[in-house]
């Protein structure tokens, strides 16, 4: 049986276009997603980050902040999509069409 309290190792990553920041942390097993974040730094380097509308995920896979996580995983912070992908699709098949 796993001590509750050991420590387990994973990454914060927050990409942004053109630089990538990822924080690497021990913590204890039982803290959450939003906890670990909150530990990380990440909060104060990027202040546009709103855990309220980022999502977040572990391994690209969407995660909610009270989840816990894994010794070696990844979390990740996702900016706000700029533009819906199905729009931008519908607009390169009629651009398609078009020519």
């Amino acid at each position: 049986m796993m001590d509750e309290n050991a420590l387990i190792h994973v990454e914060v990553v927050y990409a942004l276009p053109h630089e990538q920041k990822v924080f690497e942390l021990a913590v204890a097993s039982d803290l959450t997603v939003q906890e670990i974040i909150e530990q990380s730094g990440v909060l104060e380097s990027y202040p546009e980050i709103d855990l309220r509308q980022n999502k977040v995920g572990v391994y690209s896979r969407n995660v909610k902040l009270d989840a816990t996580v894994r010794d070696k995983d990844r979390i990740e912070i996702y900016r706000p999509l700029l533009a819906d992908p199905k729009e931008i699709r519908r607009k390169r098949a009629q651009q398609a069409k078009n020519s």
